[in-house]
């Protein structure tokens, strides 16, 4: 062997093999590359290679999961793997965010993730503060701007956020929808405002195709939207008390309606979900512990809603909280009741009553087994399925902060 044949280490390799070297990388070990030459650094923070881990992130498909607990009065998120039957914790980070500690405002609320970033925010009385894209796997965070449409101090307003990705634009964007009442018992109400954050952009804008929304009366789903087939959904009340599927694409921007199947008695839709390709709605009755799944076998065909669950396991919940759907078809349920499940051969056993706890739930719609993840909830709990990325990396948006 020659001398310059020995001398040929890691900086004379083409770009293209380094590329795809640094692709089948740990995220953590693809950062420890950024320090190694400025080289590495330029060829890691390019936008096509932040795209190009993406996809291949996407492919490996980890099928990874993200709740947001607390412990320890900390919020801290974690990362679970879909395909261990423990649901056992694979990593965790903690928030770097903590907001003012005003009453019954401490916590942040999860409105999405979508390739590896998290879309969080908390908000005062009538204000929406602190609204943040986070992508824990880099460390890095980008504060957004105040939306531009404020509320006054007298006013109540209904509000709900949404977050997704454009793949026309290769953009992600924050959805706002607010609606604003004169006073509690003013029950009619214009138009709703919309507004959508653009991170191509940098700012806010007031949506353009609003007229297509919807007469609603209010958003009523429980929790944040689901982002599926390039769109967020939401439960809205129409000002005929008519309820339905509320959807945005986020290409083109403009809403359409799902019709629902009709409800028998005091039966009304809480959530809605991501359900392999499709979706999936929870409904509950009122004053009872009983919650009933369907899914939309056809997306976007409303003939082809199929009752899935005549009923899920209550487990003796005051307010039995679903959160949404392993990928093997398990719903996870929050005992939103200060309970912990005592399960014997995965059937239920007994309820034993302790102080504040929220455990979390697997039920297996097919089998009715039921299997306690013995994972703590917290108030606002989220869970959702993520993909660890390097998006922000590139640090090409102003005002991305490192911590």
């Amino acid at each position: 062997m020659s001398d310059s044949t020995k001398s040929i280490g890691w900086g004379y390799l083409p770009d293209e093999i380094l590329t795809h070297i640094f692709t089948f990388l740990p995220i953590k070990s693809i950062i420890i590359c950024t320090s190694v030459s400025k080289t590495w650094k330029s060829l890691i923070q390019n936008p096509t290679f932040i795209s190009t881990h993406l996809h291949h992130s996407h492919n490996k498909n980890k099928n990874l999961f993200l709740l947001r607990l607390s412990r320890n009065d900390k919020q801290v998120y974690t990362l679970h793997k879909e395909d261990d039957p423990d649901f056992i914790e694979y990593t965790s980070f903690d928030s770097p965010f903590h907001p003012p500690r005003y009453p019954h405002h401490r916590t942040y609320s999860a409105h999405g993730t979508c390739n590896g970033l998290i879309c969080l925010s908390y908000s005062l009385p009538n204000r929406a503060n602190g609204i943040f894209l986070w992508n824990p796997c880099v460390r890095k965070f980008l504060q957004l701007p105040y939306p531009d449409v404020t509320v006054e101090r007298l006013d109540t307003a209904c509000r709900s956020f949404g977050f997704g990705f454009d793949p026309k634009t290769n953009d992600y964007k924050v959805v706002r929808i607010l609606s604003i009442f004169g006073s509690p018992l003013d029950l009619v109400k214009s138009r709703p405002v919309v507004e959508v954050y653009s991170l191509f952009a940098g700012e806010w804008r007031m949506l353009s195709a609003s007229a297509s929304l919807p007469p609603i009366w209010a958003i009523i789903s429980r929790g944040p939207p689901p982002f599926a087939n390039g769109a967020l959904h939401w439960i809205a009340l129409s000002n005929d008390n008519k309820q339905f599927v509320l959807v945005l694409d986020l290409g083109d921007e403009v809403f359409r309606q799902i019709l629902l199947p009709e409800l028998p008695g005091k039966m009304v839709w809480t959530r809605v979900s991501v359900y392999g390709n499709s979706i999936a709605g929870f409904q509950r009755r009122v004053g009872s512990d009983q919650i009933n799944i369907w899914v939309m076998k056809e997306y976007g065909v409303a003939s082809s809603w199929t009752k899935f669950s005549h009923q899920c396991p209550t487990l003796g919940m005051l307010q039995p909280c679903p959160l949404g759907f392993r990928r093997n078809g398990e719903v996870v349920l929050e005992n939103d009741r200060n309970d912990e499940v005592v399960l014997e051969d995965n059937r239920i056993d007994e309820v034993v009553l302790l102080n504040d706890r929220r455990g979390l739930i697997s039920w297996n719609p097919d089998s009715q087994n039921v299997k306690n993840l013995e994972i703590d909830g917290s108030h606002k709990t989220f869970f959702g399925s993520y993909v660890e990325s390097l998006v922000l990396l590139d640090k090409a948006t102003k005002g991305v902060v490192t911590y």
